[in-house]
């Protein structure tokens, strides 16, 4: 790739913001940081506003935007949703997933993110059938996310039962291997490539048996590969596991030593304090994801406390409701103020390192989410000329991407050094409106 040189009128470097920034770029990575540069250096490309690192989608499930504006009518809960979501799940093939997925992630390039963790259990065709490639879904979500030109990291999700001691639904069957080794030895086919990074993931404690729970962590830690666990989403489950196994899904991960450094939580939802301290404890990362947990009616987690206990914040948009991480951020924010009627739990600085440098961290993608030499050249600009921008001054861009700022607001996002958005246009899907629109009504029919 020839080097080339960006030019940053405003530029968050992790605890302010500088104007004038020259970024040099070569190979990919971030070759130089140059400051005080007030004039754009001759040839350098030139993106107004303020430029953020990359953020990072640390929580996926792609196919979940087939339901947006379908699920949003009516009284229920997460389970009537799962109903509606398994219906969708199962009409996907390899080619309809790759064209939903590529669809979905050029939204989410869109939105500045330059990463993402699908965390896939969506395996088999329907009855629990493998396909001739047994990782055929995998490896659709794999190119769907080179086609729209981001980061994937594919967390190949463990799923092998409906709850403790069930064994699968009619639906799930496409989901189980039907055993922790069997999926293993699936999964272990997948391979890292320049854009994408191959993780491990356990669905949660009611869909892989306590007795198999090992098999998974062993998998990730010999790889060396981030791990994710939903946990604690529902108080329902709290309630199984503690029937089943007489404790907590968290201490049930423990036991079995799935927690860790390299380990992710998402949701973290309904934790007690011996919870909270053995996440802390542990370095266990934790991965909010406040637009679906307020839309399914899920619960404010204790992010607070998993922080101060020692668990990195990590971000993500999950069923897709919305795509939007400065939403997730400010959301947030915003949960805990209605939850403890008090203000600033985090700063601005805080929130976006979250979106950025932790979300990738959550996904094995060292290096990246900061304007730094040696870092990944990803990176993403919001305009401060919008209705929602306009009017702060440029040194507080932090406060205003966060607070203020939308997915709308997002004009260009550049991947190892190369523009996939640019003026808020896709440079590689062109029509992304019309590529949702035509594969989800591939799906509804």
């Amino acid at each position: 790739m020839t080097p080339k040189t960006y030019w940053l009128e405003h530029a968050w470097l992790d605890t302010h913001v500088e104007p004038g920034v020259a970024v040099d770029v070569e190979g990919g990575r971030v070759a130089a940081v140059r400051t005080d540069t007030d004039t754009p250096p001759p040839g350098a490309e030139i993106l107004r506003g303020l430029t953020l690192p990359g953020l990072a989608n640390a929580h996926s499930h792609a196919f979940h935007r087939a339901l947006r504006g379908t699920v949003q009518v009516g009284s229920g809960t997460f389970w009537t949703w799962r109903e509606v979501m398994y219906s969708v799940a199962d009409r996907l093939t390899p080619q309809t997933y790759h064209a939903l997925a590529r669809a979905v992630y050029a939204e989410m390039a869109l939105a500045g993110v330059t990463a993402v963790g699908e965390f896939h259990y969506l395996h088999h065709a329907p009855g629990g059938t493998p396909y001739a490639d047994p990782n055929a879904m995998g490896e659709a979500l794999i190119e769907a996310a080179a086609e729209a030109g981001i980061r994937i990291t594919l967390l190949d999700t463990a799923y092998l039962s409906s709850g403790f001691g069930q064994p699968p639904t009619t639906h799930q069957l496409r989901f189980s291997d039907g055993s922790a080794d069997a999926w293993a030895e699936r999964c272990s086919v997948l391979k890292d490539r320049d854009h994408a990074r191959i993780g491990a993931a356990i669905h949660s404690v009611r869909a892989v048996p306590a007795g198999q729970l090992a098999t998974v962590a062993r998998w990730a830690e010999e790889r060396r590969a981030p791990l994710h666990v939903h946990l604690s989403e529902q108080t329902a489950e709290n309630d199984a596991c503690r029937e089943a196994h007489g404790c907590t899904p968290t201490e049930l991960l423990a036991e079995h030593g799935v927690l860790g450094p390299r380990t992710t939580g998402v949701h973290n939802t309904h934790l007690t304090d011996q919870d909270i301290a053995l996440i802390g404890d542990s370095g266990t990362g934790t991965c909010m994801c406040p637009t679906t947990e307020r839309d399914l009616a899920d619960g404010i987690g204790p992010a607070v406390a998993l922080q101060r206990k020692g668990s990195p914040l990590s971000l993500g948009s999950d069923s897709h409701a919305v795509i939007d991480l400065l939403e997730e951020a400010r959301a947030m924010e915003l949960n805990e103020r209605l939850r403890t009627r008090t203000r600033g739990h985090w700063t601005a600085a805080a929130l976006l390192r979250a979106a950025s440098a932790d979300g990738h961290a959550a996904l094995g993608w060292d290096g990246a989410g900061t304007l730094e030499p040696g870092a990944l050249a990803d990176f993403t600009t919001i305009a401060l000329d919008s209705v929602r921008t306009a009017g702060p001054l440029p040194r507080l861009g932090a406060e205003t991407a966060v607070f203020a700022a939308s997915a709308a607001d997002v004009s260009h996002t550049v991947v190892g050094g190369r523009h996939v958005v640019r003026d808020g246009v896709h440079a590689l899907v062109p029509d992304v409106p019309g590529a949702l629109a035509d594969a989800v009504a591939a799906l509804h029919g």
